[in-house]
């Protein structure tokens, strides 16, 4: 064995050891069933999903799977090529085409995950004369994609518009500033305040940039999003999204806005120029999964509906939620040990739910996070409340 690799071996398993001494080692685990409200785990047992992304409940609907089979068979399982070399079939060109139409925007370019479509944003278009103003809790994928973009960036406290107003003074000197920030937060739940983040864009001649991944398909009165939930969707300039939460839950991600700028990323975005096409079963289980949001508009409205039933059960019971109007309802337990043990205490009682802790989530805010989907029924939360009443019973809630 080299040497080297001898020495980061011993490190990496102390380091590793400490984690699981501290009850925060991360365990994956297994499922054997398709996604949906109800799952079958490693062991046989049936339990209800708590946590998983498919707020519509289309992970496993029957006219995604039929789409998903159906394009298998025309199109095949892969197209072992990125877009611009032989990686571009009609199938592609029609969903970036629908999802232009779906967010009302001129243009989509589509990447192989959400992850790349926000690294693959910000460096082809802003160089170190520009700005990047961000949010302090968005996502990694933002900040990542900001990290690699040689613009000046600023951070402004979380959801705080006069924060951001600070920040937009302090880069006046910039050729391009643009504002960047989820539209729901994953971790909280909560939404950004939109309406005066475009009005301070206006006023300082700002692009405004809204990571929507948690809100696409299901947040709105058409399930838009974030610009359809406050009416001002004509107001965002760029739109990032994901095909593998609300729309279909299988992969892939996507940023809509002005055509030169869509333009500009096909040909400098780096994950898009050396990632593989998407899939086309992918591609036509979401355009599927596009097509429901239209014909069935109560599946936007159900778990929204649930996760507040969900919250006032928890104030009943006393238990601390984070402020939300999505589908997400955090529960917060501040220790990180105690959120670990609780998950674990809440799949021994049917309930399948994790912890988040540290790097996830800031130090001192561990929680476990509940996620309401279309699939759900007022049983399931019910259910879930039973759970952690018999857990604060027992005391383990601290």
């Amino acid at each position: 064995m080299h040497v080297l690799y001898g020495r980061i071996k011993t490190d990496l398993g102390a380091e590793l050891a400490h984690l699981r001494e501290r009850g925060l080692y991360k365990v994956e685990r297994r499922i054997d069933s398709p996604q949906g409200a109800e799952i079958q785990t490693a062991d046989g047992r049936s339990v209800i999903n708590f946590c998983a992304n498919n707020y519509l409940g289309l992970a496993n609907h029957p006219a995604v799977r039929r789409a998903a089979a159906d394009a298998l068979e025309r199109w095949g399982f892969g197209y072992a090529s990125v877009r611009f070399i032989c990686g571009t079939s009609g199938l592609h060109a029609q969903l970036e085409a629908a999802l232009s139409a779906f967010l009302s925007k001129d243009d989509t370019i589509l990447y192989a995950a959400a992850f790349d479509a926000n690294s693959g944003l910000f460096e082809p278009l802003l160089g170190p004369e520009d700005a990047i103003i961000s949010d302090e809790l968005n996502h990694a994928s933002i900040i990542d994609g900001v990290r690699l973009c040689k613009a000046r960036r600023l951070r402004y406290v979380h959801a705080d518009p006069t924060s951001l107003r600070e920040r937009l003074d302090e880069s006046k000197d910039a050729r391009y500033r643009l504002i960047a920030t989820d539209g729901v937060f994953s971790m909280d739940g909560d939404i950004a305040p939109l309406p005066a983040i475009c009005d301070l864009a206006d006023e300082y001649d700002a692009l405004v940039m809204v990571d929507d991944c948690h809100a696409t398909g299901y947040l709105g009165a058409r399930g838009r999003g974030t610009g359809d939930y406050f009416g001002l969707a004509d107001r965002i300039d760029l739109v990032s999204g994901t095909l593998g939460k609300a729309l279909g839950g299988a992969s892939g991600g996507f940023i809509s806005g002005p055509a030169e700028v869509i333009a500009m990323l096909r040909q400098r975005s780096r994950p898009y120029l050396f990632s593989n096409t998407l899939a086309p079963p992918v591609a036509a289980g979401s355009l599927a999964a596009l097509a429901l949001v239209d014909a069935e508009p109560e599946r936007c409205a159900h778990p929204l509906r649930l996760a507040e039933r969900l919250k006032r059960g928890l104030r009943d019971l006393d238990i601390e939620t984070l402020p939300s109007r999505t589908a997400i309802v955090a529960v917060m337990l501040y220790d990180e040990a105690r959120a670990l043990r609780v998950a674990d205490l809440l799949l021994e009682r049917g309930i399948y739910a994790i912890g988040f802790a540290h790097p996830v989530v800031p130090r001192g805010k561990a929680r476990i996070r509940l996620q309401l989907s279309a699939d759900h029924s007022q049983d399931h939360v019910d259910a879930v409340l039973t759970a952690f009443d018999q857990i604060k019973r027992s005391g383990e809630l601290g």
